[in-house]
């Protein structure tokens, strides 16, 4: 047993994924609970799927790292996802449907050019053993930010989630609030994706949140729950990954997807 938790640690590369865990999951388990409860789920999928077209639009630039165009065209696909949404004119799952398909298709197109999509097609499954101590960097900076904004705008976030009309009453910026939730969510996706893997990324910010609403009783529970789900994914998902010689990320997103039926299990029957 004690092989199981030590031998793994001796590997560098092991010990700085094991760190970006334990700074991606309690961020993913935070976020998730507010994607859950504001039925955005189908919103934070299609921002991993844009992050292909941020990353088009760097090569036809020229850009040497593409992380930028990612994250700034991310940031203005989610902004501009928010604003047709609002406009009533069509279901929000029908706007944010036609403009992902759309921005998928240009960036497949691009990048596919030549056959060259192989060399980013590390991207879709994702490569945590691969972070570096700089990017653990990166990614703290971001949770501090995070934790920042979750400290000061929660309240209004929650107040126009559970009634919007009633939110801009009591004088609550409610457009500024889903736009500055909408663009950290858009960073924190795009900057993840590297490491989570397109694919997957969706799956690790709405199990965790959906098992913990599962057995929760109030919203500090939610919380809670929520992000030690998230951890216990992660941390576990990273060493099982290692020992079985298999990709970390769809590891870990077995281990939320395990627990999400074990909670919902429990939940139905204390009902």
């Amino acid at each position: 047993m004690s092989r199981f938790f030590t031998e793994w640690w001796q590997y560098g590369f092991m010990r700085n994924a094991f760190v970006a865990v334990l700074i991606i999951t309690p961020l993913f388990g935070m976020l998730g609970t507010m994607i859950v409860e504001r039925k955005m789920a189908y919103f934070s999928d299609a921002l991993g799927h844009s992050a292909l077209t941020g990353i088009a639009i760097g090569v036809v630039f020229g850009a040497g790292d593409t992380n930028l165009s990612m994250m700034l065209f991310a940031a203005a696909f989610a902004l501009i996802l928010n604003k047709l949404g609002s406009t009533g004119m069509a279901a929000n799952d029908t706007v944010i449907s036609v403009v992902s398909s759309f921005s998928i298709a240009l960036g497949l197109a691009v990048l596919s050019k030549g056959g060259s999509f192989s060399q980013y097609s590390s991207l879709l499954v994702g490569d945590v053993l691969s972070i570096t101590r700089r990017e653990i960097v990166y990614l703290a900076v971001i949770f501090a930010l995070a934790l920042l904004f979750w400290a000061g705008c929660y309240n209004s976030l929650q107040a126009a989630g559970i009634h919007r009309t009633l939110a801009k009453s009591r004088n609550r910026n409610v457009r500024l609030m889903e736009n500055l939730f909408a663009v950290l969510t858009a960073l924190i996706v795009t900057v993840s994706i590297k490491w989570v893997g397109i694919l997957i990324i969706n799956a690790l910010l709405i199990l965790p949140a959906a098992s913990g609403r599962n057995i929760s009783e109030n919203l500090r529970e939610y919380h809670f729950f929520s992000v030690v789900f998230s951890m216990f994914s992660g941390i576990f998902g990273l060493i099982v990954s290692y020992f079985t010689n298999v990709a970390t990320g769809p590891v870990i997103v077995i281990f939320a997807s395990v627990i999400y039926f074990a909670t919902y299990a429990y939940g139905s029957r204390i009902q």
